[in-house]
C-alpha cells in the first residue's frame, strides 16, 4: 500500500482525495499556490509546500515543479485530482520515471483518449458506435466547412484537445460557420494548447450519460452503473443523477458493455468515464472518454456504497479491484448540484468575492457537502469559480430530489453573487421531476429557470425589522450596570407620555437596480408592531443563534437568517435570499444606484476588439471580446449609437467593472 500521497491539485477535490487517504492511514502532502496559502486543502493535510504564483499556468501546471517537491517530500505516488494535470501523459510517464506512482491510468491510455479525434479513431476500430462527424488532422476552413455540408447542419464544432465545454459552439447555418470557426479555435487554443477542431452532427434532444468504469492492472474491468448529466449549460454540467431515469435494464448493459469494451481497447487501468450521448430513439453515440475521476463521481459512490479514491489508491498500489462486476450493487438514487460563484442572470459569467456568509445543511447519511472553502474565503479570478458540491441519496429519485430541494434551501451564502438559486429552481421544475432530460432542458426552460427577483415579503421585512431595531438598541450608550431597574435605562422602546416609532428605509437590491422601500416599528410590550405597504403585523422575536431569528408573525412561528454585511443586510427565508442594503442617511437614495455602463462583467483580458471609434454601432452587435477564466465573453452595444471612445486594447488586463468604451445613444446624436 502506499504510504506518503502528493495531491498534485487544490480545492474540493484536494480536500476529498486527503479525506479517504487519511482513513486509509497514508500521509497526505499538499501542495498550494500564493493565493492558497490558508486554503482548506492546505490544512487538512499532513504537510503542505508551496508551488508558485497565483496563476495555475504558474503553479498547479508546472509538472516540473510538482515533481521536484514530490521528490523532496519524499511522496511514493501522485494522485492529480482532475483538471490541471490530471490527463496529461508526459506528466504520468515522468511520475514513473521518477518511481512515483502515478494514481491514474498509464500514459498511453491518456494519450488514446487524449485527442477527440484520435479517440474517435480507435473507438470505431474497435466497434463502438459514434456520432456522424469528422475527426481528421487536415484543418484548413474550406476542408471543414465542406465536411459540414456534408454531415448536414446544425453541426458541433468541438476542440479536439478539449473538455469542460471549452471551444464548443453550434452552428446552425453555414453563414455562421466561419465566426463559429475562429472562435472555437481561439478558445481550444487558450485552454488547451491546440487550436485542433472537429466537426459532429448535433443532435438536437440528446440525453449525457456516461459510465463509470473501473479497472486493475490484472486484466479486471467492471463498470459502475451510469450517470445522467443532461443538465448543462454552455456544455458544463450542472445537475448529475444516478442512475440514468427511463433506461431499461437491456439499455444500461449494453452501456456498461461497450464502456467496458472501450476501456479494454486501450489497456485502461483504473477510474475513467466513457461518456455518450443517448439519443430520443435510443441510440447511443460514443462522445469522450474522461481518463481520470469526474467531478460528479460520488453519486456513484452513494448509489453503490464504495469510495473511488480508496479504489483508486487500491488499484496504483498493485491490488486487484476489491469487487467483481456481479457483487456490485446500485441502490436508490442520487443526484448532485455544482454551486458556483457565478451570475446566472448574467449569461453564468463568473463571480468573485469573499464568502462573507456560508452556512451548509448538517451532512448525515442523505446528504453530503464536498467543498473546498471556508466563511471568509475568497473566489478569486485564477482558478474554477466552484463553491460546492451539493450531494443528496434516497431511495427513490422523486425523494432523493426532494433531498436536494430542502439541501439547496438550506444552503446559504453572502458576499457574492451565486447560481443557488437558479440550481433550485432547477430543482424544482415539474418537467425536471418527470424525468424530461435533453442536453438543452436549460435552454428549452430558461424563462421559468431565471424569473427575476423574487418578490420582498412581509416574513423578511418582519426578520429585518427585528435585526435594525436590536442593532440599533445594541449600539445604546448606556451601560448595562447603569441601575438596570430604571425605565429610562430599558431597551424596548420605552417613552414617557409619547408612543415610541422608528421608521426605516431601506433598499432593496435587485440584479442591477435597487427599490426604495420603506417601513415603521411601533413598540408593543415585548413584540414589534410594522406597517409596510398596506399592512400592519405584529412580530414576536428572539435569537435562536448567532445569526439566526425565530418568533412570532402575528399567530406564525418563523424561522430565517439575518446576516448584516457593512451597511447591506441578507436576509435568508424559506429557501430564498434578499440583499437590502440601509441608505446612508447623508446621501440621497439616487446616489446608491449607479448608472448602467459598458463594463467588464469580471477580471480577464481583451483578445477582440470589433470596433473603433466614430463606428455606428446597432443594438446587439459585438463590439468586444473579453476572455476570463479561459472562457469569452462578447461585450454587446446596448442601444444602437456610435463609438466614441475605446479604454483598452487587445491584450490589456481588465477588471470587473471597469468602463471598457463609452457608446453615445444614437437620440442624443442626433441632438434629440
Amino acid at each position: 500500500m502506499l504510504e506518503r500521497l502528493l495531491i498534485a491539485n487544490r480545492g474540493e477535490i484536494a480536500c476529498r482525495i486527503i479525506k479517504t487517504a487519511r482513513a486509509m492511514g497514508i500521509h497526505t502532502i499538499a501542495v498550494y499556490s500564493d493565493a492558497d496559502r490558508n486554503a482548506r486543502h492546505v490544512h487538512m493535510a499532513d504537510e503542505a509546500w508551496h508551488i508558485g504564483p497565483a496563476p495555475s499556468k504558474e503553479s498547479y501546471l508546472r509538472s516540473d515543479k510538482v515533481l521536484e517537491i514530490a521528490i523532496a517530500s519524499g511522496a511514493d505516488a501522485v494522485h492529480p485530482g482532475y483538471g490541471f494535470l490530471s490527463e496529461n501523459a508526459d506528466f504520468a510517464r515522468a511520475c514513473e520515471a521518477n518511481n512515483l506512482v502515478f494514481v491514474g491510468p498509464p500514459p498511453a491510455a491518456i494519450e488514446a483518449m487524449g485527442s477527440k479525434s484520435a479517440a474517435k479513431s480507435l473507438m470505431e476500430q474497435a466497434g463502438v458506435p459514434l456520432v456522424p462527424g469528422y475527426h481528421g488532422q487536415d484543418q484548413s476552413p474550406a476542408l471543414l466547412l465542406e465536411a459540414a455540408r456534408r454531415i448536414g447542419f446544425p453541426v458541433l464544432l468541438k476542440a479536439a484537445a478539449g473538455g469542460g465545454g471549452k471551444g464548443m459552439r453550434v452552428v446552425r447555418n453555414e453563414t455562421e460557420f466561419q465566426e463559429a470557426l475562429e472562435g472555437c479555435q481561439r478558445e481550444a487554443a487558450a485552454s488547451f494548447g491546440d487550436a485542433t477542431v472537429l466537426v459532429e452532427k448535433f443532435l438536437e434532444k440528446p440525453r449525457h450519460v456516461e459510465v463509470q468504469i473501473f479497472a486493475d492492472k490484472h486484466g479486471n474491468t467492471v463498470h459502475l452503473f451510469e450517470r445522467d448529466c443532461s443538465l448543462q449549460r454552455r456544455h458544463q454540467k450542472v445537475i448529475e443523477e444516478a442512475p440514468a431515469p427511463r433506461l431499461s435494464q437491456e439499455a444500461r448493459e449494453r452501456l456498461g458493455a461497450i464502456a467496458i469494451k472501450a476501456a479494454k481497447a486501450i489497456g485502461y487501468v483504473g477510474a475513467g468515464t466513457v461518456e455518450f450521448l443517448y439519443d430520443t430513439d435510443g441510440s447511443a453515440f460514443f462522445m469522450e472518454m474522461n481518463t481520470r475521476l469526474q467531478v460528479e463521481h460520488p453519486v456513484t459512490e452513494l448509489i453503490t456504497g464504495l469510495d473511488l479514491v480508496e479504489w483508486q489508491l487500491r488499484v496504483a498500489s498493485g491490488e486487484p479491484l476489491p469487487l467483481g462486476q456481479e457483487e456490485i450493487r446500485c441502490s436508490g438514487h442520487a443526484f448532485e448540484a455544482r454551486l458556483y460563484a457565478e451570475d446566472a442572470d448574467r449569461g453564468f459569467l463568473p463571480a468573485t468575492g469573499q464568502l462573507h456568509h456560508l452556512k451548509f445543511p448538517r451532512e448525515d447519511r442523505h446528504t453530503r457537502i464536498d467543498t473546498g472553502v471556508i466563511e471568509g474565503d475568497e473566489i478569486g479570478i485564477h482558478y474554477d469559480p466552484m463553491i460546492a458540491k451539493i450531494i443528496v441519496w434516497d431511495e427513490t429519485r422523486e425523494r432523493a430530489l426532494k433531498r436536494l430541494q430542502k439541501a439547496l434551501e438550506a444552503t446559504e451564502i453572502a458576499g457574492l453573487t451565486t447560481n443557488r438559486t437558479f440550481l433550485l429552481n432547477l430543482a424544482r421544475h415539474p418537467a425536471f421531476a418527470q424525468e424530461e432530460l435533453s442536453t438543452d432542458f436549460i435552454e428549452a426552460h430558461q424563462e421559468e429557470l431565471l424569473p427575476g427577483p423574487t418578490p420582498v415579503r412581509m416574513e423578511v421585512v418582519a426578520l429585518l425589522a427585528w435585526h435594525l431595531v436590536n442593532r440599533d438598541s445594541n449600539d445604546s450608550p448606556l451601560a448595562a450596570d447603569e441601575d438596570p431597574w430604571s425605565p429610562w435605562n430599558l431597551r424596548t422602546g420605552w417613552r414617557l407620555n409619547k408612543d415610541n416609532q422608528h421608521h426605516f428605509r431601506f433598499l432593496l437590491c435587485e440584479k442591477d437596480t435597487a427599490t426604495e422601500e420603506s417601513f415603521t416599528v411601533h413598540f408593543r410590550g415585548k413584540a414589534l408592531e410594522i406597517s409596510w405597504r398596506d399592512e400592519t403585523f405584529t412580530f414576536a422575536g428572539a435569537k435562536e443563534a448567532e445569526e439566526t431569528i425565530h418568533g412570532y408573525l402575528d399567530d406564525r412561528l418563523i424561522r430565517g437568517d439575518v446576516v448584516p454585511d457593512g451597511r447591506k443586510v441578507h436576509v435568508f427565508y424559506a429557501g430564498a435570499q434578499w440583499a437590502v442594503e440601509i441608505p446612508d442617511p447623508l446621501k440621497s437614495l439616487e446616489d446608491s444606484v449607479e448608472d448602467a455602463r459598458l463594463v467588464a462583467p469580471m477580471p480577464g483580458t481583451v483578445i477582440a476588439l470589433k470596433v473603433a471609434r466614430g463606428d455606428i454601432v446597432r443594438t446587439g452587435d459585438v463590439l468586444m471580446v473579453v476572455e476570463a477564466m479561459k472562457m469569452e465573453h462578447s461585450i454587446l452595444a446596448p442601444y444602437d449609437g456610435v463609438v466614441s471612445d475605446i479604454f483598452f486594447e487587445p491584450g490589456d488586463q481588465v477588471q470587473d467593472g471597469q468602463e471598457l468604451m463609452t457608446v453615445e445613444p444614437e437620440d442624443k446624436e442626433n441632438g434629440a
